[in-house]
């Protein structure tokens, strides 16, 4: 065995183990998205979607800050027109409403504050999307027992009929949505993405009156 290359994985394993915010609860496919990360990066070829003036803009900008940015924003509507292809025959109307749904398949029951924040909302467009589940029959809402100011939901069978029915489109969704990457890159996708929701995670639910400003420091 290569000792060389065996201590050199000894110390990403624990530069990793430092930095990965999860506490332990990490797989090898994390470790090896992170790994892949430490490789230098190669350019690839970007559509262009600024005009021709686009250059003056970097006096103000870093580039590569930027275009992170309008690529998940990017990514994001992408998939929100998949999503709606794999809803379109479905009671479930709106990529939310599925979110709310899929995480209370695997709660036996949670508030509507905790559900709400689960899914990276504010209140009141949280609110809406539980009022039109209610609606449809496919969750419930109760008193909480400990907590009188509280209300809880849960799933119904109805709720869970079709969640179980969408599911194999929403499967073809997240096919499609990595697109022609290799597995490799997948992996890494999936490592770097994760350490970003761990880091705005945090901002939303400790943070989330704070000016950018004050965000930056």
């Amino acid at each position: 065995m290569n000792k060389q290359v065996l201590i050199e994985v000894i110390e990403h394993l624990d530069k990793f183990h430092s930095e990965y915010k999860g506490g332990n609860d990490y797989t090898m496919d994390d470790f090896l998205g992170y790994l892949n990360t430490q490789r230098p990066s190669k350019d690839i070829e970007m559509r262009k979607v600024g005009g021709d003036q686009a250059q003056h803009l970097d006096t103000v900008r870093q580039e590569s800050n930027s275009d992170v940015a309008i690529l998940v924003t990017l990514l994001f509507r992408y998939a929100k027109g998949y999503i709606k292809k794999a809803l379109q025959d479905s009671i479930i109307q709106t990529a939310d409403e599925f979110a709310f749904l899929i995480t209370l398949i695997t709660f036996e029951s949670l508030t509507k504050t905790e559900l709400i924040s689960k899914q990276v909302m504010e209140k009141t467009s949280g609110v809406e999307v539980i009022k039109r589940l209610v609606g449809q029959g496919l969750i419930h809402e109760f008193s909480d027992l400990t907590d009188k100011r509280s209300v809880r939901v849960s799933i119904t069978d109805k709720g869970k009929m079709e969640v179980m029915k969408v599911l194999p489109e929403m499967s073809k969704v997240s096919r499609i949505v990595v697109g022609d990457l290799a597995p490799s890159e997948i992996t890494t996708l999936s490592y770097l993405m994760k350490k970003l929701d761990f880091y705005h995670n945090d901002i939303f639910m400790n943070n989330k009156n704070a000016s950018l400003d004050e965000l930056l420091k």
